[in-house]
């Protein structure tokens, strides 16, 4: 079931946390790209885990809402905003001028760059990938940057994936030389893979945050969860759970943000 809009929508944040005892629950219908470690994939027992699972379930419980994840490739989570087939889009989204052209994001909940996986005996670098095949997410801002950098790094073909799982068996299986993609998520999947290693961050000073269509407005409540979430220590506490750390005071994940406009 879509989340309803209407009157409830509209409640400030201490009403709704009175009220979600005594109304019936909304399911929040999240879309996610599964298999995005460490932000949504699937543990041994095929449940669904990860900081922004964790977090989507924190904004839920202080919106009195359940919450759906439907498995949805990262190219298909823009057109299921905008059709309303989800309510929310979750996977490590990165904010772009672009993209709020045609959706809405709340505010920033984490910061980040790209980065050049390779195998253990791979490029060094980017300056190293001359005549060679790179592999990205299809949509992605790594597709995005490795399209706009191809001629200066002499990329000899741009192979597109639909997540992380398929591009490492190919990386690993030497079908492509690198791969670029999320630092974060990189370096979450090679920490006990002796056979790959990330080489290069590349510096595009991104920050993520769940979508939604464009002006929805549970944008704005979710905005304003996460805001509170912030202050309280919840979202420190799942950088600290999935990353090992506590966020820096200055990072998106601990300071509160506006949302992001075009204005």
């Amino acid at each position: 079931m879509i989340r309803k809009t209407g009157p409830l929508a509209a409640i400030s944040l201490v009403a709704m946390a009175a009220f979600a005892g005594a109304a019936a629950a909304d399911t929040l219908q999240v879309g996610a790209n599964i298999g995005n470690v460490p932000w949504e994939f699937q543990d041994d027992t095929g449940a669904f885990t990860g900081f922004e699972v964790d977090l989507i379930d924190a904004v839920a419980e202080k919106l009195g809402d359940d919450v759906e994840i439907v498995n949805i490739p990262f190219n298909g989570l823009f057109s299921a905003v905008q059709s309303g087939r989800i309510d929310v889009a979750m996977s490590s989204i990165t904010i772009t001028d672009k993209r709020l052209e045609s959706v809405t994001f709340a505010q920033p909940y984490y910061d980040s760059d790209q980065s050049l996986t390779v195998t253990a005996n791979g490029p060094a670098s980017l300056d190293e990938m001359s005549g060679k095949v790179i592999g990205v997410d299809t949509g992605s801002t790594g597709d995005m940057w490795a399209t706009e950098h191809s001629a200066e790094y002499g990329f000899a073909d741009i192979k597109r994936y639909e997540g992380l799982s398929p591009a490492m068996l190919d990386l690993t299986a030497g079908r492509i030389d690198g791969y670029i993609s999320d630092i974060p998520a990189l370096l979450y999947y090679v920490k006990d893979k002796p056979s790959l290693k990330v080489v290069q961050r590349i510096e595009t000073g991104e920050k993520y945050s769940f979508m939604f269509a464009k002006d929805a407005p549970l944008a704005g409540e979710v905005n304003e969860v996460l805001t509170a979430l912030k202050q309280d220590g919840t979202i420190a506490s799942l950088h600290e759970k999935w990353f090992g750390v506590m966020p820096e005071d200055t990072t998106s994940t601990a300071t509160v943000l506006p949302m992001p406009s075009l204005d």
